[in-house]
């Protein structure tokens, strides 16, 4: 088996305001909904039939393979919405690195609520926690270089502030949050409007017009496209589509250091160095959030 030493990121605290909003009290009791239903009928019969109110016990949330944790941040609101009579101890914390049976968190309460929220807390602490291995991986790939690892807008409905704040963990940086924070002209901006220069131009208009401050970065596909893209004062970033490494490495010569360089398409952790030392300034990769595998963790009864 070959093992994989993953970077400890647990002294870097990564913030996470989205728990503090509406918005994720509301997705998180969707999330209760979801599982419990609604109304008349609802609940978890399984564990109904077999506890009573007044019967507690313990249970440990343990890793079953190497990773990097994340998610940890959730389970004060996880535990206090679903029932405040669950009292845990957090022995890792987000961006601590975990080892095979290695024990995470400690809980005590209602047996019925320890099994009510178990599928809620692993969903999402397994779906962080891989994004945070994954980007960790990558991340490390590029140590040594002046590039930067980025995510991408490829994100899980409604959870777009967990998985970016996942690859934070993990050691990634964020790209773009939405449409609203920053100007991407992608490859049909510019087909629908002919040019790139005639898409920068109406952009730059645009943003004039609404008193609006925004970054300019501008799809390109072709050598030619990096041509026409440098001539446009207004661009701060190119970002290169499916380059190869030679076309990066002449991208790199033609922009020779007047505007940010990006790369997105194509690149795997077997070939993300091989771009990085072309002399690019950031990665951005989708797998990040949309290939991501759950890290591998249990939630068991500690009799």
């Amino acid at each position: 088996m070959i093992s994989i030493v993953l970077t400890i990121f647990a002294n870097v605290k990564q913030k996470l305001d989205y728990i503090k909003t509406i918005d994720w009290h509301n997705h998180l009791k969707y999330t209760i909904q979801e599982d419990f239903g609604s109304g008349k009928g609802s609940g978890d019969h399984s564990s109904n039939a077999c506890f009573g109110l007044n019967e507690k016990g313990t249970a440990k949330l343990r890793s079953k393979e190497n990773g990097i944790i994340a998610g940890m941040e959730l389970l004060p609101s996880i535990f206090n919405l679903f029932d405040k009579e669950i009292a845990w101890e957090k022995i890792k914390c987000d961006g601590d690195n975990v080892e095979n049976n290695e024990i995470i968190l400690s809980a005590y309460g209602p047996i019925k609520s320890l099994l009510g929220v178990e599928r809620i807390m692993l969903n999402y602490i397994q779906r962080l926690s891989g994004i945070a291995t994954l980007t960790n991986l990558m991340s490390k790939k590029l140590e040594g270089t002046n590039c930067k690892l980025l995510d991408t807008r490829k994100t899980t409905p409604g959870w777009r502030y967990l998985e970016k704040y996942a690859v934070r963990v993990g050691g990634g940086h964020n790209h773009r949050m939405g449409l609203y924070d920053y100007i991407m002209l992608k490859d049909n901006h510019i087909d629908y409007c002919g040019s790139i220069k005639k898409a920068v131009s109406q952009t730059k208009d645009y943003l004039d017009r609404h008193q609006l401050t925004r970054e300019i970065e501008v799809e390109v596909r072709n050598l030619k496209e990096v041509k026409e893209a440098m001539d446009e004062k207004y661009i701060n970033r190119i970002m290169l589509d499916n380059f190869s490494v030679e076309m990066c490495s002449s991208a790199v010569e033609l922009i020779n250091g007047e505007k940010e360089i990006e790369i997105s398409g194509g690149i795997d952790i077997s070939n993300i160095r091989k771009y990085a030392l072309s002399g690019i300034d950031f990665i951005s990769s989708g797998s990040l959030t949309h290939s991501a595998k759950n890290l591998d963790l249990n939630f068991k009864a500690d009799i």
